[in-house]
């Protein structure tokens, strides 16, 4: 039988280690700024000490009202290790409160899009709270300075055009510590002002199953034989029906099942997916699919709620 066929050729990819880590949907953390809004997938799995971090950060409101203050275009745009106050007086700028440095978890290239840890010049192991979207392929340099900077996440859906806005505005010079920073509605004319810095209003955390970004759900899977696995299924058709393809090189066995993971019925060829995030606001949960072509892995959607 053709489905017999399919569950022979996923327990041999159980057995395949490959070296494509952006794969899994983990949760997902969402700014809105007043450059608008763009949200990262967070590499749990890979980084789980990292992660853990930057979700410490997030939890403690460290990044609530922080500033994106250092931007150095086709290279890095920086955060979290400033944000504004309010007190009785007004507003001001003051540093993030940090917590204990953490150790480095260097595992993925710094390729455009990737979010990785910033840290002192010498010592690998010394993130705090400050991080950085990478503007273009950094992976020949950071990959190999410091022990490698280590990435732990990703910015998805449509987030990089945000960057890339705040990557197009003027930069200044405000002191020792803010040497490069970015500034919205400046024209150079008068004094910079605590409302023309790039300010992160809000962080939000998702906790999707799956994530479809730029034509590719990525989601880990029970396939029923004790193995869970991370994939990427690729959308190949979207009229008349929804058609994904499984790309091979995306998948890596997992050594510990997620309790939040999707389900795939060797019996009857139906891949069920808890919930899937599909841009920035909006979470569709039970989806369930159908393997139309065993030969190729290809799903057809059925239906989603």
């Amino acid at each position: 039988m053709r489905i017999n066929t399919v569950l022979y050729k996923t327990i041999l990819l159980t057995c395949l280690l490959f070296s494509s880590p952006l794969t899994q949907a983990n949760q997902v953390a969402c700014f809105s700024t007043n450059m608008g809004q763009f949200c990262m997938e967070l590499f749990e799995t890979q980084t789980p000490i990292t992660t853990a971090n930057f979700i410490k950060y997030i939890k403690s409101d460290a990044y609530t009202n922080g500033i994106f203050h250092r931007s150095m275009p086709d290279f890095v745009i920086q955060g979290g290790g400033f944000k504004i106050i309010s007190a009785a007086t007004g507003e001001s700028l003051t540093a993030v409160n940090t917590f204990s440095p953490i150790i480095n978890e260097f595992k993925i290239s710094n390729t455009r899009g990737t979010v990785a840890m910033a840290k002192l010049e010498g010592n690998p192991n010394s993130a705090t709270s400050q991080w950085f979207v990478n503007l273009k392929d950094n992976s020949s340099n950071l990959d190999n300075q410091n022990g490698g900077f280590t990435v732990f996440g990703r910015v998805i859906f449509d987030g990089m055009n945000v960057i890339a806005a705040m990557e197009a505005l003027p930069i200044r010079n405000l002191g020792v510590n803010l040497p490069a920073t970015p500034l919205k509605d400046y024209d150079g004319s008068s004094a910079v002002l605590l409302s023309n810095l790039v300010r992160i209003n809000q962080v939000e955390l998702f906790d999707a199953a799956s994530i479809f970004s730029q034509g590719i759900l990525s989601f880990a899977v029970d396939i029923g034989t004790g193995n869970a696995l991370e994939v990427n299924l690729r959308l190949i058709q979207d009229s008349p029906s929804i058609v994904f393809e499984l790309a091979p090189d995306s998948v890596v066995s997992l050594d510990n099942k997620p309790l939040n993971i999707a389900t795939f019925s060797s019996a009857n060829g139906q891949l069920h997916i808890p919930s899937a995030m599909i841009n920035a606001s909006t979470v569709i949960n039970n989806v369930q699919m159908q393997l139309t072509d065993a030969e190729s892995f290809q799903f057809t959607l059925v239906s989603y709620e």
